[in-house]
């Protein structure tokens, strides 16, 4: 066995699923016994077999992703609850496995994940999707690159009709049905307080997340940006969200303030100056840089 094929076979053995009760499955997913894995890649010593020394590993590598995982979505685990979360982390790590050198991108592919198999969110499917994209953009938006920004007065003298300006690399636009963006705050909120008891607290979040689901959809815009290596939601009207969403497609300032208006029933008059107030804010914030 070369170097690469015995570096595959650990792969597959560490990452196999536990059994319910935590441990190492006696057979692997091929349906290969687990004990001859062991004997082929790794030797025992005087006090462990190669399945037990196989199995310290297996189980050392689903503690670490479960961990990073419940670390990652506490949003979405207060909208399922324990028992549903449990089962869509367990679902989702071992058919979207760990590929990359840091825990940062396990939740990469849980939105897609997610859509695949509603059977998992119940009747807090919707729900539970906006939750998921909000927490997988608070990630990106964490550690994703920043640029030099464009100053307010390079923008006050740029020619509208020509003028094309890219958003931060870290902002991230959310179009959500449900204001989930309160709910994450008000349960991370919650999680840094030791007033309550687990109990307690346990039942406050059970509210919150009955009294959202509960709501009929509210259309919520929302930019996720950064400040200081902190990372911010910012609520955005509907036209503020179709310019920047504009902007960020390719648009000239222009066309996006056009596309931006094209539905609004704010009073022409007032578009302007609604326009001109929301550009120095994104200017101020360093939203935006050079196309």
């Amino acid at each position: 066995m070369n170097l690469a094929a015995l570096q595959r076979e650990v792969a597959r053995a560490v990452m196999a699923p536990l059994t319910p009760s935590e441990r190492m499955r006696r057979k692997g997913p091929s349906g290969k016994s687990m004990a001859k894995v062991a004997s082929r890649i790794i030797k025992p010593n005087d006090r462990l077999s190669s399945f037990e020394r196989l199995e310290i590993y297996n189980r050392q590598y689903w503690f670490r992703v479960l961990d990073g995982f419940y670390e990652d979505f506490p949003g979405l685990h207060a909208v399922l609850g324990d028992r549903r979360f449990d089962a869509v982390a367990k679902a989702y790590l071992t058919e979207c496995p760990s590929r990359s050198f840091t825990m940062r991108d396990l939740g990469s592919r849980l939105e897609s994940w997610l859509r695949k198999h509603p059977r998992y969110a119940g009747n807090r499917l919707q729900l539970a999707l906006d939750m998921v994209r909000l927490e997988w953009a608070e990630i990106e938006t964490f550690d994703s690159a920043a640029e030099s920004p464009v100053s307010v007065g390079a923008l006050q003298n740029a020619n509208p009709t020509m003028l094309r300006l890219k958003l931060q690399p870290y902002i991230r636009l959310l179009d959500l049905r449900y204001p989930v963006d309160d709910l994450l705050l008000a349960i991370k909120h919650d999680a840094g307080t030791n007033d309550a008891s687990n109990a307690i607290a346990e039942r406050q979040k059970r509210k919150k997340v009955s009294a959202v689901s509960r709501l009929k959809p509210v259309p919520t815009y929302l930019a996720i940006h950064r400040v200081d290596n902190m990372v911010y939601f910012r609520r955005l009207d509907r036209e503020e969200f179709a310019i920047l969403t504009a902007l960020h497609n390719g648009k000239t300032l222009e066309r996006a303030i056009e596309v931006g208006f094209r539905k609004s029933r704010t009073p022409i008059e007032q578009q302007a100056s609604d326009a001109s107030a929301w550009f120095r804010n994104w200017a101020a914030l360093g939203w935006f840089v050079a196309s």
